[in-house]
């Protein structure tokens, strides 16, 4: 049992031991695992009933489809859908969206969405008293290219606090959601950036007990994709299925 402090949450002393003590068995096969104890969400998230068995033919019938006309371009640029500039750092994300063979996935619908660069979601129940951003909404989507490429032009978003534990905060993040070509490709996940001080202290994080999984969900700093002047560029590739896929996101 988790020690509570006078708040009635765990301290993130305790947090950090429960994560060390699951981290010390062999990871299980599933990551990230589906009731991870400090991350005290999932518990009540998780499934708690077997799989039903559907007909995977009948489940391609109604596979999504989209098209170029179904998706302006301009949705790919998060900084220019208001009158004026967002603050903060502007950066690009940029990478390949792929099946477990390395073969890209072409077309394909890619929506993100993230937290201002004060750590402030556009939502009423986003009470974190940082101020929200009149020109930046944090939402954007583009389709996968020939080569299953993707790019968005953002915001890097800031770390927010969350009610898990005592003096609880989130690791910058930014939400994918991608359908792929059939719903078993389904994939919602988070893309962090590298070297965040906050990896070791987030239960979400770190509920991908496989250190190389977890690695897939962090992104790469790439100098080629800077821009002079201008912004900051990042990699960050997409694997959809295989022993390699992109982990899922538990929250």
């Amino acid at each position: 049992m988790t020690a509570t402090s006078e708040r009635g949450l765990p301290s993130q002393r305790d947090i950090s031991a429960e994560i060390e003590a699951l981290h010390a068995g062999p990871p299980p096969a599933r990551q990230p695992m589906l009731s991870f104890t400090p991350y005290r969400s999932s518990t009540l998230r998780h499934p708690t009933k077997e799989l039903r068995h559907a007909d995977p033919e009948g489940a391609e019938l109604v596979a999504p489809v989209f098209g170029h006309c179904d998706v302006d371009p301009l949705e790919a640029d998060l900084t220019i859908q208001h009158g004026g500039e967002p603050v903060g750092e502007r950066i690009v994300v940029q990478g390949r969206v792929t099946d477990g063979d390395g073969r890209p996935v072409r077309r394909q619908l890619v929506e993100v969405w993230q937290a201002n660069a004060g750590g402030r979601y556009i939502h009423r129940r986003d009470q974190h008293p940082s101020p929200v951003d009149p020109n930046f909404t944090g939402v954007g989507r583009c389709l996968t290219d020939d080569d299953g490429g993707y790019r968005f032009v953002t915001i890097k978003p800031g770390p927010y606090p969350w009610r898990n534990h005592v003096n609880a905060w989130r690791p910058a993040h930014i939400h994918f959601s991608l359908f792929g070509t059939q719903f078993t490709q389904r994939l919602v996940t988070q893309m962090y950036f590298p070297g965040d001080p906050l990896f070791a202290l987030d239960p979400i994080y770190q509920s991908i007990t496989d250190p190389l999984a977890r690695e897939r969900l962090v992104s790469a700093y790439d100098h080629d994709l800077s821009e002079h002047e201008w912004l900051l560029g990042y990699r960050w590739d997409i694997v959809l299925t295989g022993n390699r896929r992109t982990p899922l996101d538990v929250s």
